[in-house]
């Protein structure tokens, strides 16, 4: 019962905001999300890493379809449902920083959308994981396309345009795959569409190689993946930086992470097939990225390319298909999550006090602003995979996995390290270090609310970097599951 708690109370939370106007709405939103990070941290605390289903619970949804209510974690879903209950309440708070027109509204999607996400972080049903898909779908469309920037309509309907398609493709796959399955549990229907159902199908491999594609195109998009990427950077500039947060900080692991559950293990002989050239597209959006964010002025922008390079790593890692690629993306994901907040937090904060993105007009601001100097340079360095911070933990195995499957492949792939460093240190030389500005006799420091909250992001920064054990320990029973569904078959 313990994952339906965690999928109900967020929605009776955004529920009850609609009886609360303006600021007001503010302080039960921040309630409702401590009290859903509490529940995950009970979930982690008594977690057995050793079992690998728990806190499972199934209701017959749609009993003459085969279709159920099915939830429950294993150490991989625990990981992500811990991100995204940590990461809303620090994006609910830093929205706190502006005011937004209906903010109960706006807050209510929020809390909606996170019911969605950990829906699709513990469904065990096909159905219900492309419900709660397109659940998490929907309050972004509104957050980004209401509260977004000036051309938040036209970026706002591409993503949505892209994501739609993409999801719809996916349904296609979970349709056809549903119609192979035989009778469900309670023998009310002559199918089903248990995730155990579909592990244990054995498709041929013709019929692998297309729905591998039905399936991964949805996931590609999410993600996303090179060429898919096109909505992105865009999206992520235009849209409000809570909603950007929400974006990669949590929802494009659902891309990764629907890789791990739902595809490779239910058509390994078309991911077998498909495996080099999914690999070669994320080694391309790996060095595209850094490429093009070297080229940025807009310190939003060059986050979001920074941020499709180091997903492109992880989709070359969870397709390396090894242990060590695995558990590097699982790892990477939490890693990327807590940074990608954070530098998306310190672009907003350096933004509200000067009005401005644009790398060229700021310099100098270290001058009035020790704190955030040291704060943004700690959250570039674990973004840059310094040792012993969060990024090296999962970079390193994530290279070593691609490395491990292709010693060619994963030497191109750990160029992302050098330009990693190249782009970020140099926007962070030029915003903080470089020449003083019109802005910098007036440019203030971070207020005690904001360094309140980069604090728990820099704390599971080394946390993750010193103990990254605490971690890989949970997902390390889920990935080696998931290899040994793709050897049997």
């Amino acid at each position: 019962m313990l994952t339906v708690l965690l999928l109900l109370w967020p929605v009776a939370a955004a529920l009850l905001l609609h009886f609360f106007k303006g600021r007001a709405a503010r302080v039960p939103a921040l309630g409702a999300a401590l009290v859903e990070f509490a529940l995950a941290a009970y979930a982690a605390f008594t977690f057995n890493a050793n079992n690998t289903g728990q806190f499972s619970y199934n209701l017959n949804w749609i009993p003459s379809a085969g279709i159920q209510f099915a939830v429950g974690m294993d150490g991989l879903s625990l990981l992500l449902v811990l991100l995204t209950a940590l990461l809303v309440p620090i994006i609910l708070l830093s929205a706190f920083r502006r005011n937004f027109e209906n903010e109960s509204v706006f807050y209510a999607l929020v809390l909606f959308m996170q019911t969605g996400l950990i829906g699709v972080f513990t469904a065990q049903d096909a159905f219900l994981f492309y419900f709660m898909w397109e659940v998490a779908l929907i309050p972004i469309y509104f957050l980004a396309g209401v509260w977004g920037g000036v051309n938040r309509a036209r970026v706002t309907f591409k993503f949505f345009l892209y994501t739609i398609i993409g999801s719809l493709f996916m349904l296609a796959g979970f349709v056809y795959l549903y119609f192979q399955t035989g009778p469900s549990a309670d023998g009310l229907s002559a199918h089903n569409s248990a995730l155990t159902s579909f592990y244990s199908l054995n498709l041929p491999v013709d019929t692998q190689l297309w729905v591998f594609w039905l399936i991964f195109a949805a996931f590609a998009v999410k993600m996303p993946i090179f060429p898919f990427h096109t909505w992105q950077p865009d999206t992520y500039t235009e849209a409000p930086a809570p909603a950007t947060m929400l974006l990669s900080g949590i929802m494009l692991k659902m891309g990764i992470y629907g890789c791990m559950r739902w595809l490779i293990p239910v058509v390994p002989l078309g991911t077998d097939a498909w495996q080099n050239l999914v690999l070669i597209l994320a080694i391309i959006g790996i060095i595209y990225g850094a490429i093009i964010a070297i080229r940025q002025q807009d310190v939003k922008r060059l986050i979001a390319y920074s941020s499709l390079s180091h997903v492109g790593l992880m989709i070359a890692g969870v397709f390396s298909l090894t242990q060590m690629g695995m558990q590097g993306a699982s790892i990477q994901m939490l890693a990327h999550g807590v940074n990608v907040v954070g530098m998306f937090f310190i672009a907003d904060a350096i933004e509200r006090r000067t009005g401005t993105r644009n790398i060229a007009d700021l310099g100098g601001l270290t001058r009035k602003a020790p704190v955030l100097t040291v704060c943004f340079l700690v959250l570039l360095l674990g973004t840059v995979a310094l040792p012993l911070t969060n990024g090296f933990v999962g970079e390193f195995l994530l290279l070593a996995g691609v490395y491990q499957f292709n010693a060619w492949m994963g030497a191109v792939a750990g160029v992302t390290i050098i330009l990693g460093a190249v782009y970020l240190l140099r926007m962070f030389q030029r915003v903080m270090l470089g020449p003083d500005s019109s802005f910098t006799e007036t440019f203030t420091d971070l207020t005690g609310a904001e360094l309140a909250l980069l604090v728990p992001l820099i704390v599971l920064l080394f946390w993750i970097g010193l103990f990254p054990n605490t971690f890989l320990h949970l997902s390390e029973g889920s990935v080696l599951n998931i290899l040994n569904e793709v050897v049997k078959r």
